[in-house]
Formats: structure tokens, C-alpha cells, sequence
């Protein structure tokens, strides 16, 4: 396993909707293992494919938050929404593509969500509170949506300024 670059917005990678994955290649779930290892090393609770580069419908996520639960890595290939319930649920989002922002986003606060196992086999299961934003906000990144694109333009004009200039610094660094 291996940390891998994540791509800052903008990035034209983040805005494109992902291809859906075909068959389940060691390359696959090479890139799994590594998006697991780099969502913890960043920390974040969930990362997608483009934010590594890969234009692929993969995502991964861990939303156990409490330090002594068993942590509960998820990999989870061409994963959709398949219901979403009208009770929503506000977080304060925040992205591993935009550092060191953040912003409250309106969701759905129970989702269930069908996907393909590391094994290859199909999985449909409920999520709710934390579990069901991280979800939905990783699938979003696979349809070339940011959670700044929830805001109003102005506060999102204003994110992707302060985005640039973190990535200007970084290339200087």
C-alpha cells in the first residue's frame, strides 16, 4: 500500500462524472487499499477515486469517529443512492480537495446505498447520520460535484480563491 497524491480544487479532474467500474482488477483494489491508507494518513473519513486522480467510481470511507471503536474501513465500486429519505440532517462538511475549509451542508440524513464489494458482489445497505453524509458527499465527488457547489456563489467563489492560493503555496513550498 502506498499514500497517494490528492488532487486540490480546481482541478478539472474534480468536476467530471467517473466512468463505472467493469471488473474488479488487482489494480483496483491496489488503488482501494491505497485510498484507505491515504484517508487516514490525511485524516479524512472518506476519499473518491478523482481525488486521487483516477477517474473511476470508487470511493472509501470510515465514518467511526469514537477513538476506542473498532475503526470500520469501507471500499465500496460504483456505489449509488438508490432512496434517500425527506428528513434531512445538517453537518459542517469539509473536503480533503478543499483544505482546511469548511460549510454546512444540507442532506438527506438516511440514505441507502447499493455498491460492489471488494469480493465483487453486489451490497445494499441504510446509513444514517455521519455515515450517510460521508456517503453522499464521496458519491457526489463521482458525479463531479463538490460540496462547495451546495453554497451560495459567493461563499463558494470565496472558497475556491482561498483553494488557489493554498495551491500556489504548496507548488512554492
Amino acid at each position: 500500500m502506498s499514500l497517494r497524491p490528492i488532487v486540490i480544487h480546481p482541478d478539472p479532474r474534480l468536476k467530471k462524472v467517473c466512468d463505472p467500474v467493469a471488473d474488479l482488477t488487482d489494480e483496483l483494489l491496489r488503488l482501494a487499499d491505497d485510498m484507505l491508507e491515504t484517508m487516514y494518513d490525511a485524516p479524512g473519513v472518506g476519499l473518491a477515486a478523482p481525488q486521487v486522480g483516477v477517474l473511476t467510481r470508487l470511493i472509501v470511507a470510515d465514518a467511526v469517529k469514537d477513538p476506542n471503536a473498532e475503526p470500520k474501513p469501507t471500499v465500496m465500486f460504483n456505489p449509488v443512492v438508490v432512496r434517500a429519505s425527506d428528513e434531512t440532517n445538517v453537518y459542517e462538511e469539509g473536503c480533503l480537495s478543499i483544505p482546511d475549509q469548511y460549510a454546512e451542508v444540507t442532506r438527506p440524513a438516511e440514505v441507502r446505498v447499493a455498491w460492489i464489494d471488494r469480493a465483487g458482489n453486489p451490497q445494499e445497505a441504510d446509513f444514517a447520520g455521519l455515515w450517510a453524509t460521508v456517503l453522499q458527499h464521496e458519491i457526489d465527488h463521482l458525479n463531479g460535484k463538490l460540496f462547495i457547489d451546495y453554497l451560495s456563489p459567493m461563499k463558494r467563489q470565496m472558497m475556491t480563491r482561498k483553494s488557489q492560493k493554498y495551491k500556489r503555496e504548496r507548488a512554492r513550498a
